[in-house]
C-alpha cells in the first residue's frame, strides 16, 4: 500500500521491451534505491511495481503486458522523470490517502492556470471512472495524492476533474512540468469502488438465499420459532 506522497523523482535509464509483451524498466534514484530489498514494492508514476535488481543508485522493475496496456509506463523514454514512492510500512504515517498502485485509467491534462502561488489543473477522465470522483474527494494522479476541487456534471459527454497544486507539489513531482495534452495515470478512491460492488451484490440474493433473508437479518444469539 502507498499514500500518494512522492519521496523522489527518479530518472529513466532504459525501457527494454521483451518478446513476451513485457518490459524491463531501469531507473536511477539514489534515495529510493537505498536499502531497497529485492522483491520490494515501489510506485512508479502511481503504478505498483516490484524491484527485481538493485545496483547502487539504480534498480530494475519488470512490467507485464497488462500494465503496459493500461498505464503510461510504456511511453517512458530515457531521461524522463518519474514519481517514486516506497510502500508504507506497518504503523507508518498516512499523510495522503490509501493508494494501491492499481491504475484505473489514463487521463490527459486539458487546462493549466496559475493562481498566484499555486496552479489549477483540469484533467480528462475515462467516462467509466467519472462516477467514482467526487468534489473534495481523493484521487491519485501519477501517484500523487490530491484533493479534487471540481468535477464535471454527470450529463457532460466528456468528463473532467480539477485539482490544485501547491508550490511543493509543483517542485517535487512531475506534475509541475506536465504540459497540455500530457497523459497521467489515475487511481480513484478504492472505497468508492468497493461501495459500488457491495451495492451491486446487495441488489440480488446470493445462491440459496431469498430476498426476505437479505432484508431481515437475525441477530447473533436470537432464536427463531420452529
Amino acid at each position: 500500500m502507498f499514500t500518494g506522497i512522492v519521496a523522489e523523482q527518479g530518472t529513466v535509464l532504459s525501457l527494454e521491451h521483451n518478446g513476451d509483451s513485457s518490459a524491463t524498466l531501469r531507473l536511477s534514484a539514489p534515495s529510493t534505491a537505498d536499502n531497497l530489498p529485492h522483491g520490494g514494492s515501489i510506485a512508479v508514476n502511481g503504478v505498483c511495481l516490484t524491484a527485481t535488481e538493485i545496483a547502487g543508485k539504480e534498480f530494475n522493475v519488470d512490467v507485464m503486458g497488462e500494465t503496459l496496456d493500461r498505464t503510461t509506463i510504456g511511453e517512458l523514454a530515457p531521461g524522463d522523470k518519474v514519481n517514486l514512492e516506497r510502500c508504507v510500512p506497518a504503523g507508518g504515517r498516512l499523510d495522503g490517502h490509501v493508494v494501491q498502485g492499481h491504475v484505473d485509467g489514463v487521463g490527459a491534462l486539458l487546462e493549466r492556470e496559475p493562481q498566484g502561488n499555486w496552479d489549477r489543473l483540469r484533467f480528462s477522465v475515462p467516462a467509466r471512472l467519472a462516477r467514482y470522483i467526487a468534489e473534495k474527494g481523493s484521487i491519485a494522479v501519477d501517484g500523487v495524492s490530491l484533493t479534487v476541487t471540481a468535477v464535471s456534471e454527470a450529463a457532460e459527454p466528456s468528463p473532467w476533474f480539477e485539482v490544485g497544486l501547491i508550490p511543493t507539489t509543483l517542485e517535487e513531482t512531475g506534475l509541475g512540468a506536465k504540459g497540455l495534452g500530457g497523459r497521467a495515470n489515475l487511481e480513484v478512491d478504492v472505497l468508492a469502488k468497493y461501495a459500488e460492488r457491495l451495492l451491486a451484490f446487495a441488489a440480488r440474493p446470493a445462491a440459496g438465499q431469498s430476498h426476505t433473508e437479505l432484508r431481515t437479518p437475525v441477530a447473533i444469539g436470537q432464536e427463531t420459532a420452529s
